[in-house]
């Protein structure tokens, strides 16, 4: 049995705010070729994933807040927002499932911030994203600036 505690989410979020990405995860399945992904999703403020989707092959994403407030946001194929959600268990807003073939992103609103997430696998870094190209890439300039507009004009602050 795995068990999923106050320790163990915070020795995970923990090695997220020490990481030079300000994030960190920790896998449950053993392999890449699991064809169920599980993992904690620790996410500090001031990290940046690209906006990303999941096709070729298609995969279902999920994600349930566990400690603290994560912004999901879906975009259309031009950049525009068409969907969000915070989820803060505090509010009774749980989880969020990202379809196949969707631009999404997470963005940490809040320390300390947790979130388990499930993704179909297997996991192939040749194939498992499409990054946005109309987004920044992690690393690039004005990456921290995509995640501080989107917060703004969706009033997440």
């Amino acid at each position: 049995m795995i068990k999923i505690d106050e320790k163990f989410i915070g020795d995970v979020s923990f090695r997220a705010r020490k990481s030079e990405r300000k994030r960190m995860n920790h896998n449950f399945h053993e392999f890449p070729e699991d064809t169920l992904q599980r993992m904690l999703n620790a996410i500090e403020p001031g990290t940046y994933i690209q906006p990303h989707k999941h096709e070729n092959p298609d995969k279902r994403e999920a994600f349930f807040v566990l400690r603290g407030r994560i912004a999901v946001v879906e975009f259309d194929d031009d950049g525009r927002v068409v969907d969000h959600i915070v989820l803060d268990a505090r509010k009774g807003k749980y989880g969020a499932e990202i379809s196949p073939r969707t631009w999404h992103v997470i963005i940490s609103l809040e320390p300390g911030s947790v979130a388990y997430e499930v993704k179909d696998g297997p996991y192939d870094p040749e194939n498992d994203k499409i990054f946005a190209p109309w987004a920044p890439a992690e690393g690039e300039p004005h990456a921290e600036e995509f995640n501080e507009k989107l917060v703004r004009e969706l009033k997440l602050g």
